[in-house]
């Protein structure tokens, strides 16, 4: 059987998967797969299934990451490594992750039926709790993995069941003594490379026309999950000039931010802001009430290391021009960061050359979001990634990606494999 021929036979396998996640996530109007919950595990439970199926061995690291390995008779090779996550926001889609993970067992599939022998170890991640809902920290499966946990984040605690995320570890049978240690529960060194099918999280592709787009770079972040504002509460009568109004800081620190983005992109320089969380305290706010408090979130995103840093001293000057205007104390809390994700000059050729050999669009694009990806990249690991056209975004229930969308990503990952990575 020819590889095309191969891929395209996987198409049923590929929809019972993904029908499968969605059963198990279904919360209407969306999809919730909760991180080190049910949702999650029973996730990997049928993720793990399918991989026995095709004679993979299954395992579980200290982080409770899962791996399906399909070994090479003699790996002279590093392995690749091709993975994703299975959890969701609350009531998101259910393409997000899931779709990259269900790529990775449908690339083994079609190259097994195809005849094709690996000539190093593949192996399917289906990395822990990707979306940052949970702890407030986002990629920490690949963070686990690559020793690239913050300081104090095994202590963070679950926004559903309150446990710390070391006890949230160990309850899903990982072992947080291990990532106490900070070092990695794999080498980086050891890896070969490291390859990702995501949806497209913007509308770049429908806008092309195209299924599938080999990646350039992700973002990294700069998070502030609480922020907090303090000012004066007051009657709503009060005049201007006596106000201290927490409220309206928040407003003007998020228009501020605004207009750092609009001139950074009129710059040529890309990026992004987005104030998720924006609200007075629900036991404090009132209609006839000046908010004497605020609280709200903060993800800014760019594509270079050196941009972000920048980008952090002008949100500490934009806070200090706020907070004296207004007369408040603005406290931005916790910080989490996530390095940006380039991706390997050498797989983008090779995912590109993939993709024309199957007579594809020859598009390449930034990713809007950060992900697993980019904790590889950031540890030295050759990366590469895979965008599936995807309208309507993601984190919402409106998600729409198409099956063969994906069935054309997965053609063209089985398609570098057989070429440079099998025999």
């Amino acid at each position: 059987m020819s590889l095309s021929a191969a891929v395209s036979a996987q198409q049923g396998l590929v929809q019972r998967l993904l029908d499968g996640v969605a059963e198990i996530g279904a919360d209407p109007p969306g999809i919730t797969r909760e991180a080190f919950g049910q949702g999650e595990n029973q996730a990997q439970k049928l993720i793990a299934a399918a991989g026995a199926a095709l004679g993979m061995s299954i395992s579980t690291d200290a982080a409770a990451n899962l791996s399906l390995r399909w070994a090479a008779k003699e790996a002279r090779q590093k392995p690749v490594l091709i993975g994703s996550h299975l959890d969701s926001v609350v009531q998101g889609g259910n393409f997000d992750g899931a779709a990259g993970v269900i790529a990775g067992i449908g690339a083994v599939a079609a190259l097994q039926a195809a005849g094709i022998k690996p000539r190093r170890d593949i192996e399917v991640l289906a990395l822990r709790c990707e979306e940052a809902v949970w702890f407030g920290l986002g990629l920490i499966g690949s963070r686990a993995l690559l020793a690239r946990l913050p300081g104090g984040a095994l202590e963070l605690r679950h926004a559903r069941s309150g446990l710390t995320l070391a006890e949230s570890i160990d309850a899903c049978g990982g072992d947080s003594s291990r990532l106490w240690q900070g070092t990695p529960l794999r080498d980086p060194a050891s890896i070969g490379a490291y390859l990702e099918v995501h949806i497209e999280q913007a509308p770049q592709l429908i806008e092309a026309g195209a299924p599938m787009a080999v990646c350039l770079a992700n973002p990294g972040n700069l998070r502030h999950p609480f922020i907090r504002i303090a000012g004066e509460e007051a009657h709503t009568g009060l005049p201007h000039r006596f106000r201290h109004d927490a409220a309206l800081a928040g407003a003007d620190l998020s228009l501020e931010l605004e207009k750092l983005w609009l001139a950074e992109e009129a710059e040529g320089r890309p990026m992004a802001v987005t104030i998720g969380r924006f609200h007075t305290p629900n036991d404090r706010h009132s209609l006839t009430s000046v908010s004497g408090s605020f609280e709200m979130s903060l993800d800014l995103r760019a594509y270079a290391a050196d941009h972000l840093v920048a980008l952090e001293a002008q949100l500490g000057a934009a806070v200090a021009r706020v907070a004296a205007r207004r007369g408040v104390r603005i406290e931005l809390g916790t910080r989490s960061a996530a390095a940006p994700g380039l991706m390997d000059p050498a797989l983008i050729t090779g995912l590109g050359a993939a993709a024309a050999r199957l007579n594809l669009p020859g598009v390449q694009l930034n990713s809007p979001g950060s992900h697993d990806a980019n904790n590889f990249a950031a540890s030295g690991v050759p990366t590469g990634m895979l965008l599936v056209r995807n309208q309507n975004g993601s984190h919402n229930p409106h998600e729409a990606m198409e099956t063969p969308d994906l069935m054309a990503a997965i053609g063209v990952l089985a398609q570098w494999l057989a070429a440079g990575e099998a025999a």
